[in-house]
């Protein structure tokens, strides 16, 4: 039987533009998480009975509109810090967005292409769901912001399981949740998925599966939190501070400031020193000139260095010259007491455009989007700071939203996590409050405590639980302090990566090669 496929009307694209809404009401600052368990189902019941031409323009619809509402910030940050014209830094975002809306376009694509019939469906959406945001991952130098799992960030008896499979997990498992209750509501209604009616017994066995994966998760979301706070309480502390300096992005490179930022943050730290913690952390190039090379300034550090009594990691450009010539390094520089310098960190994962201009051999044309900064080379990932017994493993900025790198750290015998960044960028936008999610989930991983420096905030430290502890508000300048648990446990994600993923996109392309091989067979 030819199944007749409905064409798009104004309901569907409705639907489609709902679910895109849904979606980004799920995440920071609205952050109604319970909203990413049904986000999904205005978006399906459009899908329903259309061809796969169709499911493709409506899922990218919905890409799209969600892509906007989550990222609306780029367009601030280009036109703000990258004095480029507005009509310019919207086109950029609408591109930009256009690119993210082909993941969900996909989606929509292949669940009409597999899922010919209802079960099938809603076995293979979670697995293609997840395999799409791995690709994300890595495609085009990778982006993982605003995966659907990192709606969940709050949850904390939910978010533990991403020690075993990542966010990748929890994505799926929101996927299977909206995918069940989406052939419950057709059952009820009487309605059909691709020409097919869909049998009570069949919605009910869905929404079990669902309810039982969801409780298995929860269940050992509760045992997994008891371990880790009991783990955590017997794992030797390092007392940590952290310096919020909030220095105005339009003032952090003018040499007339120079000065005064590098004198803001000695003063936080020297607001700690009577406590006496045993490290403390500056953001991302929290000093505006390069550590080491410029001595009037770097003596001017460390000075306070030593009037605090503490070692330090201080966020700072770094230069190197060789026979190649001279790079640049977006770096984070260990610190003894002493003042003394004991080690680097380079930043790994750079910002495409922002700290160098990919396909440059080939595009020369192409600019960075931000002024400001200049044209880094990437240090290599996984690497770690020792001190007093310690191996810290510093994420600066942009290395924090990829699990790899965090993972590399940890392997490489880290016991504490440390992010150093600069939201000055993001203003007060919603783009503040995404960037700490992402730590939320290194945290969880890779169980480790991670203590979070930012120029402007949002600041503060991050339980291997996943609680988001003792941070400061936006646009102050704070110092804060805590003992921070340094486990050395590795848990499964950190041993196996992103095994879960590649397994899921291994069963889909599989799944995609035998629905070919049959149609031509």
């Amino acid at each position: 039987m030819t199944m007749t496929h409905r064409p798009i009307d104004r309901s569907k694209l409705f639907l489609s533009l709902l679910s895109g809404v849904l979606m980004t009401a799920a995440f920071p600052r609205t952050g109604w998480l319970w909203v990413a368990w049904m986000a999904l189902i205005p978006l399906l019941l459009a899908l329903r009975d259309i061809s796969v031409k169709d499911g493709f323009r409506l899922g990218w619809l919905c890409g799209l509109i969600h892509a906007l509402g989550l990222l609306y910030w780029l367009s601030h940050t280009m036109s703000t810090y990258g004095h480029l014209p507005i009509y310019l830094t919207i086109g950029i975002l609408l591109l930009f967005s256009t690119y993210i809306g082909l993941y969900t376009a996909i989606f929509s694509t292949l669940i009409i292409y597999l899922g010919r019939t209802p079960m099938r469906a809603l076995l293979i959406a979670p697995l293609l769901w997840a395999a799409l945001e791995y690709l994300r991952s890595f495609l085009l130098s990778g982006f993982t912001w605003g995966y659907l799992g990192h709606s969940q960030y709050a949850w904390l008896t939910l978010i533990q399981s991403s020690d075993l499979w990542g966010v990748y997990g929890l994505s799926a498992l929101i996927v299977l949740f909206n995918m069940a209750l989406f052939f419950l509501i057709l059952s009820r209604t009487g309605k059909t998925w691709q020409g097919l009616s869909i049998p009570r017994p069949l919605a009910w066995r869905g929404t079990l599966l669902a309810i039982l994966c969801l409780s298995s998760t929860l269940i050992y979301g509760y045992v997994r939190l008891g371990q880790i706070e009991r783990l955590s309480a017997e794992a030797p502390h390092l007392t940590a501070g952290l310096a919020q300096g909030n220095i105005p992005q339009a003032e952090k490179w003018d040499p007339a400031f120079q000065i005064a930022s590098t004198k803001q943050y000695i003063k936080l730290s020297g607001q700690l020193g009577p406590q006496k913690p045993d490290l403390i952390v500056w953001p991302e190039t929290a000093t505006p000139f390069y550590l080491f090379h410029n001595q009037a300034l770097t003596r001017m550090v460390q000075r306070g260095v030593q009037n605090a009594g503490s070692a330090h990691i201080i966020g700072s450009p770094a230069v190197r010259k060789s026979d190649d010539g001279i790079a640049y390094f977006n770096s984070a520089y260990l610190l003894d007491p002493q003042g003394n310098p004991l080690a680097r960190y380079d930043k790994a994962h750079l910002v495409p455009f922002g700290e160098y201009v990919p396909f440059k051999k080939w595009l020369p044309f192409l600019g960075k989007i931000v002024a400001q900064v200049g044209d880094f080379h990437a240090g290599p990932p996984g690497g770690i700071l020792e001190y007093d017994g310690h191996r810290i493993g510093p994420l600066i900025c942009y290395d924090g939203i990829f699990p790899n790198l965090a993972r590399a750290a940890v392997n490489n015998g880290a016991d504490l996590l440390v992010n150093l960044t600069n939201d000055a960028w993001y203003g007060r936008t919603s783009a503040p409050y995404q960037h700490l999610v992402q730590y939320v989930f290194r945290a969880v991983e890779t169980r480790r405590s991670l203590i979070r420096a930012t120029n402007t905030g949002i600041s503060g430290f991050i339980h291997p639980t996943g609680r988001i502890e003792n941070t400061t508000r936006l646009f102050e300048s704070a110092a804060r302090i805590q003992p921070v648990a340094c486990l050395k446990t590795r848990s499964l994600y950190v041993r196996v990566g992103d095994t879960f993923a590649r397994v899921c996109l291994a069963v889909v392309v599989g799944l995609g090669l035998l629905q070919r091989f049959r149609r031509k067979s």
